[in-house]
């Protein structure tokens, strides 16, 4: 099982340089070949994302994609989650938002985190890119 960052679906919706590969690996996900995992944190990032760049249509046909994904769950992060990310955020000096990321792909135990971040490089789970998701 892989956690999912939130830039790998912003590199589709916004139509950015990588996004053939980030489907592919979205496919693989969606037809249940691959599992993976998505934070609620992420798709509300996505909602805000989408919403300041005024593009509620896409944002519409994203979020109803997702029931579609027979390979992917949503994480509802709680607060003792948040606390540990918090926790995380300071121990390895990430932000917030890698530090949700990252603290939850640990307590799901994941493969990887499926990122172009390099933030998550030399951390205890590892960072791939989409392309090496076969």
């Amino acid at each position: 099982m892989y956690l999912v960052d939130t830039n790998i679906f912003l590199e589709v919706l916004l139509l950015q340089d990588r996004k053939e590969e980030c489907e592919n690996l979205l496919d693989l996900i969606r037809n249940g070949k691959k599992t993976g995992v998505v934070t609620d944190f992420t798709i509300h990032s996505i909602i805000v994302i989408m919403y300041n760049l005024n593009r509620l249509k896409e944002l519409k046909i994203f979020l109803s994609s997702l029931t579609a994904y027979k390979g992917l769950h949503i994480y509802f992060t709680t607060i003792t989650d948040e606390i540990n990310a918090v926790e995380t955020a300071l121990l390895q000096k990430l932000d917030m938002d890698d530090a949700i990321q990252y603290s939850t792909a640990l307590f799901l135990k994941a493969e990887a985190i499926i990122s172009f971040d390099k933030h998550f490089n030399s951390l205890k789970i590892p960072r791939k890119e989409p392309q090496q998701i076969k």
